[in-house]
């Protein structure tokens, strides 16, 4: 396989951190979504040490994305981060690529959609600046409805607890009888212990176990004291996506 430039210097990225022992050719092939041979074509000691140029008569294969590309346009110009774009592909629209490969268009994609909207690439970057995150920065929370699924052994309304990781979109995911405090706080430890951690923030959707009253947007959201409480105890931020705005700081 023959790395575009862009490619390339993706993958070339993370050389420093596989000579020094930092990160494995598996770790890195798993995380840019490259073949593990070709990832150990181009990072081994003796492999290339400038982007590859292909024959002016090759023709590049199709790429999965490009099937999806006015629909991932779409999504830019309305401002969608590009791991959501990742996620609404794959979960709607049937899509078998990987995030990286939804990365990478995006970065492509980024200056055309500025020039359309009339701002710079940087500008259009900084509507999607409160979104980016680091690993481990920020998980999101939500609860389902998975309705009477259980009605026919007694049990009459069955819930599912989400906790999704931000940056790697590793999802966990349990199921409940009930949505009050003790059984939300429940599925959060058991959602640390699968992670083997804490975020630094957790993103909720105004549900009723960590928001008091809905408030119009701007004003400040009213917490339930013990939701605070908890995440002073485990050490991180409450957000509440209304109008997906940081709701103050003093919450860890």
């Amino acid at each position: 396989m023959v790395l575009d430039p862009q490619r390339w210097l993706e993958l070339w990225r993370f050389r420093g951190l596989v000579e020094s022992g930092a990160m494995s050719l598996s770790e890195v092939a798993k995380e840019t979504g490259l073949n593990w041979r070709t990832v150990s074509k181009y990072l081994s000691a003796d492999g290339p040490v400038s982007p590859p140029r292909r024959s002016p008569s090759g023709r590049s294969r199709a790429r999965v994305i490009d099937e999806f590309a006015p629909l991932v346009d779409s999504m830019l110009r309305a401002e969608v981060l590009a791991a959501v774009i990742h996620e609404r592909l794959a979960t709607e629209y049937g899509f078998t690529g990987n995030y990286q490969r939804t990365k990478l268009y995006v970065q492509e994609a980024r200056p055309r959609i500025a020039e359309e909207l009339g701002i710079t690439p940087k500008e259009l970057a900084g509507m999607h600046r409160r979104f980016e995150v680091i690993p481990g920065a920020q998980a999101q929370v939500d609860w389902g409805d998975e309705g009477k699924i259980l009605a026919h052994v007694g049990i009459a309304k069955v819930y599912s607890f989400h906790m999704t990781l931000s940056y790697s979109r590793d999802p966990f995911c349990c199921f409940t009888t009930s949505q009050d405090l003790q059984t939300f706080f429940d599925c959060h430890r058991r959602a640390f212990a699968h992670f083997g951690g804490v975020p630094m923030t957790i993103v909720y959707d105004r549900t009723k176990t960590v928001v008091r009253r809905h408030v119009d947007p701007g004003e400040a959201v009213p917490l339930h004291p013990e939701a605070v409480g908890f995440a002073g105890h485990y050490d991180f931020d409450i957000d509440v996506e209304q109008d997906l705005q940081r709701m103050g700081p003093g919450l860890r």
